[in-house]
């Protein structure tokens, strides 16, 4: 296999991972299946492939155990340039990587015991999401819908936000959960219809992922979860999205 952005028609899918091994038996599995599997197996060699000009991959799937740089570093590099759906493998599934992973920009994430079918739908729900994003962007649509709550700026034809005059780097999921939010603004969203909104699969109820997200959104925005000034964590609740020059 080699890392050449693969003919168009087929789901291009980038696999960044020392075990060669693991990367025949993904790329076996799915290419009948109508992805063309690229391999690449260190971290300087999977920044170069993911942010070269000419990249055109739909999806990555990113080991965070790599010679010359750990997945998290490589990640943290690709999502400066892009925002490329990236399914990030764990060892043992072990839930700090998983945290760190999802906080540094990962769309979903799979202990590496994982079975070709698990590893298949969870592709499929990030590719989704990614697609239904590009269809959104590139359909004719009326001048660009705006949230507009303070300082902050949430446009949701263009999927871009802007607090004061800085635009935000988000990735997919957490714009998703801004815009949720803010279209709320004063209403309560639970965890759950929040995951409902924002994913393709199913959670089960001790899913940590959605406090992992509004954590990370919460520092982009410069907010102090105990003094918010946009999102209000209410015990067994919930999360609201709160004007910030609203009085009380």
């Amino acid at each position: 296999m080699n890392a050449d952005a693969p003919a168009s028609g087929r789901t291009r899918l980038l696999m960044i991972d020392d075990d060669r091994k693991l990367c025949r038996l993904v790329a076996t599995y799915l290419e009948p299946l109508g992805f063309d599997v690229a391999a690449v197996h260190t971290g300087p060699e999977g920044v170069a492939q993911a942010t070269a000009p000419d990249a055109a991959w739909h999806a990555l799937i990113l080991d965070v155990m790599l010679p010359g740089l750990d997945g998290f570093e490589v990640l943290k590099r690709i999502r400066a340039h892009s925002q490329v759906p990236v399914l990030m493998l764990t060892a043992r599934g072990d839930e700090t990587d998983r945290i760190v992973g999802l906080e540094v920009g990962a769309d979903d994430y799979l202990p590496k015991t994982f079975s070709t079918r698990e590893l298949l739908a969870r592709l499929r729900a990030v590719l989704r999401r990614s697609a239904a994003a590009a269809a959104a962007g590139a359909a004719a649509a009326p001048p660009p819908q705006e949230i507009v709550v303070g300082p902050l700026r949430v446009n949701l034809d263009a999927r871009c936000a802007v607090l004061g005059a800085v635009p935000l780097a988000l990735t997919p999921v957490e714009f998703d959960l801004l815009a949720s939010l803010a279209k709320a603004r004063g209403r309560v969203k639970s965890r759950e219809a929040l995951l409902d909104e924002i994913r393709d699969r199913n959670y089960d109820v001790f899913d940590r992922s959605i406090d992992v997200h509004i954590s990370s959104l919460r520092k982009k925005l410069n907010d102090d979860a105990k003094d918010p000034r946009f999102i209000r964590t209410l015990r067994s609740a919930g999360y609201m999205f709160i004007n910030p020059d609203a009085s009380g």
